[in-house]
Formats: C-alpha cells, sequence, structure tokens
C-alpha cells in the first residue's frame, strides 16, 4: 500500500481572488487533491488577512468568495479538507509553542520584514521598524504552524514563497532536535515553468499593488484590463522578445504548448501589441468562462458553502487534534 502525501495551500482573505491567485495556487491545488493517494489540505487563511486588512466587513465577504471561488474552479470537499484557519484552534496554539522556538534572527531575513524596514531606510526614517506590527514580524511562524499541523509534505508555492516554506523546515528541525521526531519538515513545490505571474503592471500580480486581473467580472471589463497590460515602444513588424513580455507571461500560463508556441511564432514575426492584447483578451474570455458559469451559481447559496466548510473542519480537527496532544506531551504540557 502506498504512503499517504499530504499537500497543503491557501489564500489569504484580503479581497476578490483573482487570476494569479487561480493559476498560482488554486488549479494546482485541485490537481493535487485528485491525485491517488495524496491529502490534499485547502484553507482559508482569514487570520493571516490582519497583516494587510483592517475591514472586518472585506475580510468576511472574501472569505465567502474564495470559498466559492475554490468550489467553481473544480474542487471536489469529498476529496480533499477544505477549511477556515480560525476554526482550527490547535493551529494558534502551535504558533505559541514554534515562536518559543524560532530565533528573531530567523524572522529578521523574511523578506516582507525585510522590505518594509528597507524602505523605511531609504525614507531615512529614524526607526526602520516604523510601521511593521509583530503580525508581520511573526507571520512566518504563523504559516509554519498553518503546514506544521497537519504534518504536510509538501508545498505549492510561487518561487517569491519560497522562503516561508525553507523557515518552517527549519523550525521544524529545530523542534524534532529538543522534543524527538514528532513534526514533519515540508517540501516546497514550485512550478518553474510559470514562475511569478506578472500583474498588468508588469510587477507581481498583487492585490497590495492594484495590478490584477479579476476571474469573474464581465467581459467588458475584462478586455478593459488587458488592454491597459503594459508593453515596451516596439513597432508592428519590429521582432519582439516573448521572454520578457507581461502579455505572453500571461498567455503562457493558461495556454496550451501548441498555443504558446504559435503565439511565440507571431511575436519573432512582429505582432503588434494591440493584436496581441486581443489574442490574450480571448483565450482569457474562454478559459475563464465555465469558471465564471459555475462561480455565478454557487455564490447565491450561503449555505452549501458554510456547510461545506463546517464539515471540512471537522475532518482538520480529527487530524490537528492528536497531534497537538503529541506535541503537548513531547512538549511537557500534560496531565499528572
Amino acid at each position: 500500500m502506498a504512503k499517504e502525501h499530504r499537500v497543503l495551500t491557501g489564500i489569504t482573505t484580503t479581497g476578490v481572488p483573482h487570476l494569479g491567485n487561480l493559476v498560482g495556487a488554486v488549479l494546482p491545488a485541485i490537481k493535487a487533491s485528485e491525485q491517488k493517494d495524496t491529502t490534499s489540505f485547502l484553507f482559508l487563511a482569514d487570520y493571516h488577512s490582519l497583516i494587510k486588512n483592517s475591514d472586518p466587513e472585506i475580510r468576511h465577504h472574501s472569505s465567502f468568495e474564495i470559498a466559492a471561488c475554490w468550489l467553481a474552479c473544480g474542487l471536489d470537499p469529498k476529496k480533499a479538507i477544505f477549511y477556515r484557519q480560525s476554526d482550527i484552534p490547535h493551529i494558534f496554539e502551535l504558533t505559541w509553542i514554534l515562536s518559543c522556538l524560532a530565533s528573531k534572527g530567523l524572522l529578521n531575513r523574511a523578506h516582507a520584514y525585510k522590505a518594509a524596514t528597507s524602505e523605511n531606510e531609504e525614507k531615512k526614517n529614524q526607526d526602520i521598524d516604523k510601521g511593521v506590527n509583530m503580525g508581520l514580524f511573526n507571520y512566518p511562524i504563523l504559516m509554519a504552524a498553518d503546514i506544521l499541523m497537519f504534518k504536510a509534505d509538501s508545498v505549492p508555492v510561487g518561487q517569491d514563497q519560497k522562503q516561508h516554506i525553507e523557515m518552517a523546515r527549519d523550525i521544524a528541525l529545530k523542534f524534532n532536535h529538543h522534543y524527538g521526531d514528532i513534526l514533519k519538515a515540508p517540501e516546497a513545490i514550485i512550478d518553474k515553468g510559470k514562475g511569478v505571474l506578472p500583474g498588468i503592471d508588469g510587477r507581481k500580480m498583487s492585490k497590495s499593488y492594484g495590478n490584477t486581473i479579476p476571474l469573474f467580472g464581465e467581459e467588458e471589463a475584462l478586455r478593459k484590463i488587458v488592454m491597459k497590460i503594459q508593453t515596451n515602444s516596439l513597432e508592428p513588424g519590429e521582432p519582439k522578445d516573448s521572454s520578457d513580455c507581461n502579455i505572453f507571461s500571461i498567455y503562457k500560463a493558461i495556454s496550451t504548448n501548441k498555443q504558446i508556441i504559435d503565439l511565440q511564432k507571431l511575436y519573432e514575426e512582429g505582432i503588434a501589441w494591440g493584436e496581441a492584447k486581443k489574442i490574450l483578451y480571448e483565450e482569457l474570455n474562454s478559459f475563464l468562462k465555465p469558471f465564471k458559469d459555475e462561480y455565478n451559481k454557487i455564490i447565491k447559496d450561503k449555505s452549501f458553502i458554510e456547510k461545506t466548510l463546517i464539515e471540512g473542519s471537522e475532518k482538520a480537527l480529527s487530524i490537528s487534534g492528536p497531534i497537538i496532544k503529541e506535541v503537548r506531551q513531547a512538549i511537557g504540557i500534560k496531565g499528572f
């Protein structure tokens, strides 16, 4: 009998899901959940959103929209453990335990924290930690707890998130060194072919940059967004480099190998940017339509979404309960 392989991933509940979420996390996670001998843990990271968003209504509604998104995009709750992070109190208990092991030096190296301090240095702020709260600083520990709580074997992430998995490994190994071989050191699964999906301005597609391509908007709104994608000043007829183009990078993430080769040839022949954007829009519209149709059905049934998440949390708790008990025993938090 093959050994069970546990895969875990989640999305922070800050705003409406976008194309980067879909191709970078949702679809790979759904695909993994359908593999034999794989147990998938898919969750709404609602407590993570406290770092980036102070609006409770946005957080609440975003959780609902993201749950609907996963289900609309093909997630079968019978083939995965689909839950809200906030429904699993064991995660937050483990976060504190891991906080007492993780070194400040490790957290000082976290990309998000370094970016914040670097910005303060550039602005010549006397306090390099200006605007940095403990949630941002401790973010890697909560992420580690999300992963280690369920002894995940692997975590699908973008290249930019690889550091968090490495930190989770470091913390797990340190715990095991002190208390015995209890936590599982996870591996990152990175799709090197796709990498980080660019937004319409060329930076990483992110809600915080306001450069995303939404999944479930109207066709005309999608067309207008695609037409705003930044390009260089090369004229029609001039050969273009597909490897350094936002349009091509987005197209590559949603298309077949044949379609990618065909568009690459058009780039070499000097396709006009307007025509390249039209090709991308048409492919995006076709790619997203079945997801959009299903989403519009599911979003009307809140009771179905809530019931699905509650059932998922019950399955998750049946796994996290014995693990947190094992952790407590190891660290000496137990009855007499």
